[in-house]
């Protein structure tokens, strides 16, 4: 009878694992996102908010990596936690598909979005008390259970798992296509370690650029909220593209605007 029960529980489980994943299998659910200009809005949408708000995560990804001694070494590193980057924000979808239908999980993930945007700006208005990241830590000179390359992968790892849940949480909030999440995500990571110089002297250009990224969490923060049961107010996913972009273009204009009235600032 134990046996029996355990089998039974067992089997329910895998059944729900089996659903909660199902999305991301259905060739007509792929086929609905690709063809579809909207949800492609959607993901671009989710893979520059990625790369803007995930430049510091790329810089001190690619620091860490310079502390091993081989080049091989550092583009292995690299390759590891891509991988595990990938593994990691297939399960957190689908979790997070699952978990974001609780209207208390859409409140929670609307309060800590928020909590993301206002520190920021409180970071940014107080920067003597941010504490700096650092590398030391790796080269302290005490004995580890690790060698230095694991250790390396295994802080590469961690951070990625940090910003997955952060990233995943705000793309839930534009969409809650599974499909749309994990195509935005898998190019977003791909773009922002590929491209992270790019973005990082772009936004040197334009540092109105983060202030921004960090404004959109806020403005995403609202959306998600606005969705609990209690208000049921949906920001259609076009207009919230169009949100997103305009937000750029009006902000490089504003930085080309203020550069020509003070020159000598920039």
């Amino acid at each position: 009878m134990i046996q029996a029960g355990l089998t039974c529980e067992v089997a329910a489980i895998m059944q729900a694992i089996v659903e909660l994943y199902q999305p991301f299998f259905q060739l007509a659910n792929w086929q609905a996102v690709i063809t579809s200009v909207d949800d492609w809005l959607i993901i671009l949408s989710l893979i520059l908010m990625e790369c803007l708000l995930s430049v510091d995560n790329a810089i001190v990804l690619a620091a860490q990596t310079q502390i091993l001694p081989t080049k091989a070494q550092q583009e292995k590193s690299l390759f590891y936690g891509l991988l595990g980057a990938y593994i990691f924000r297939f399960l957190v979808i689908g979790i997070g598909v699952f978990l974001i239908k609780f209207w208390i999980i859409k409140v929670l993930g609307a309060v800590y979005l928020l909590y993301l945007s206002l520190k920021y700006f409180y970071d940014r208005h107080n920067p003597d008390k941010v504490k700096q990241k650092s590398t030391s830590d790796f080269q302290d000179g005490k004995k580890h259970l690790l060698p230095l390359f694991w250790r390396v992968v295994l802080a590469i790892e961690a951070m990625d798992i940090v910003f997955s849940i952060d990233s995943v949480l705000a793309a839930l909030a534009i969409s809650n296509n599974p499909v749309i999440v994990l195509i935005g995500g898998i190019i977003g990571i791909l773009a922002m370690r590929g491209i992270a110089q790019v973005i990082m002297r772009l936004m040197q250009k334009v540092p109105e650029l983060e202030i921004m990224a960090y404004g959109l969490i806020g403005f995403i923060a609202i959306k998600l909220f606005l969705t609990i049961p209690a208000i049921d107010i949906e920001i259609p996913n076009l207009i919230f593209a169009i949100i997103v972009f305009g937000s750029i273009f009006l902000t490089v204009i504003y930085h080309n605007v203020k550069a020509k009235r003070h020159p000598k600032k920039f």
